[in-house]
């Protein structure tokens, strides 16, 4: 799937630009807080893309960082929520600001987003609270920085992010890479050690 555009903006006509990936036109919808970043038209640019295939229409959306991009994708998983309200809610506030109000239970910020009324404020609450916890800026394809004084920072951000994945909590995963962890190992002998010591 399309997953990243390179290319030199062609127009600018908010929320979207024409992006052009050689020689190839690509409409791209993006959130205002993302569209306003964005250089200006004859500049190259790169977005990160969400494809969204419907009956009548295929969508690319666009995102500066991968945690806007991944917390659009949490978004349009909530009842309710599709990608034009999550396009909405994202242009409204920041993806750190959305997470903080969910985090808070902040209906009053939530409703003064264009679209979300009251229910879909307590909607938004009650869903996303669990699935946010541990957002903190990153998704599987951005993991989580090292902690301090860890050597190989690239190997253990990979087998950290890995275990996420797989399910683990991310300080029960840092517990375990303290523990098993040596200089040199690369990502897939870290994931190993690490399910071992599990098991």
């Amino acid at each position: 799937m399309i997953g990243r555009l390179k290319g030199i903006i062609v127009e600018k006509q908010p929320p979207e630009i024409l992006l052009d990936v050689n020689g190839v036109g690509y409409e791209v919808t993006l959130p205002m807080s993302c569209f306003y970043e964005l250089p200006n038209v004859g500049e190259a640019a790169t977005v990160l893309t969400h494809f969204v295939v419907r009956e009548d229409a295929q969508l690319l959306f666009g995102f500066n960082t991968k945690t806007e991009r991944a917390l659009f994708r949490e978004l349009i998983k909530t009842n309710g929520v599709g990608p034009k309200l999550a396009l909405a809610i994202l242009s409204g506030m920041t993806a750190d600001q959305f997470i903080h109000n969910v985090e808070q239970g902040e209906i009053a910020a939530l409703v003064k987003l264009p679209g979300v009324g009251k229910k879909t404020a307590e909607r938004l609450i009650v869903e996303m609270r669990d699935r946010l916890k541990g957002f903190g800026g990153y998704d599987l394809f951005n993991p989580a920085p090292a902690s301090p004084g860890m050597a190989g920072g690239g190997a253990k951000d990979e087998a950290l992010a890995a275990l996420q994945a797989l399910g683990y909590k991310a300080g029960q995963a840092e517990q375990l890479m303290k523990k098993i962890a040596k200089p040199g190992m690369d990502a897939e002998q870290l994931i190993r050690e690490a399910l071992k010591s599990m098991g």
